[in-house]
């Protein structure tokens, strides 16, 4: 019952501040500072309801352009990244989240890619125009498992993240995501207070960058490799 009743309390904190975000970036032109102002609504929003959220490592991010993976366990992660990283970071999302009430939404004001993961013809066409951002000097955000699920374990990394990085010369940034899946599981909506932390781990150059990010991450948050 009090599970409940928090979980309401989280939904209308989210669409409210997810509405004066939409509202507010509808005035400013500009990616950075709507990233800038949705960063902050993220931290107001897990302080309203009263989630930790402790950074640390912030400063191993290198001072160029780059593309930074991380673990995916919740619904949680990609508000949780927009809390912690800095705004010169845009995401790329699986287009499912195009249809998503309001998150759709906020997510194209705030410039984010949406990559197809179902049609080969149109995910390609995708990969091509993440490429082409990279190369101009974006920095980018992926979850290279694309999904999650119920199981506790690090799933095997797609590896768009690593050829768009590889393409436009940048270095690859490990980034574990701690305590999202214990505050909203897979499989349902009720969500638990319960402390989340983000880890820079490290910068990653050369062909086997998948495989260390992946290794570091689940190493870090302590689940097995799937």
């Amino acid at each position: 019952m009090r599970r409940g009743i928090y979980s309401l309390y989280c939904g209308v904190v989210f669409v409210g501040l997810g509405l004066a975000v939409f509202v507010v970036n509808a005035f400013v032109r500009d990616d950075h500072a709507r990233r800038r102002i949705a960063g902050g609504y993220a931290r107001a929003f897990l302080k309203a309801v009263r989630i930790p959220l402790a950074v640390e490592g912030i400063e191993r991010l290198p001072g160029e352009a780059c593309v930074v993976v991380a673990n995916h366990a919740s619904y949680l992660d990609g508000i949780v990244a927009i809390a912690a990283l800095p705004p010169q970071f845009a995401f790329v999302i699986k287009r499912e989240m195009v249809r998503v009430p309001l998150a759709g939404l906020l997510l194209r004001r705030l410039g984010s890619e949406f990559v197809e993961r179902f049609d080969p013809r149109r995910g390609a066409t995708d990969a091509r125009r993440v490429v082409k951002r990279a190369t101009r000097g974006q920095s980018l955000v992926f979850f290279p498992e694309g999904t999650f699920t119920e199981i506790r374990q690090v799933g095997r990394f797609l590896r768009g993240a690593f050829t768009t990085a590889a393409r436009a010369g940048m270095p690859i940034v490990a980034v574990a995501i701690h305590g999202t899946r214990e505050v909203l599981p897979s499989g349902t909506a009720l969500l638990r207070r319960r402390p989340i932390k983000v880890e820079v781990l490290a910068v990653l150059r050369g062909e086997d960058a998948c495989d260390r990010s992946r290794e570091l991450i689940a190493a870090a948050i302590g689940e097995p490799l799937a």
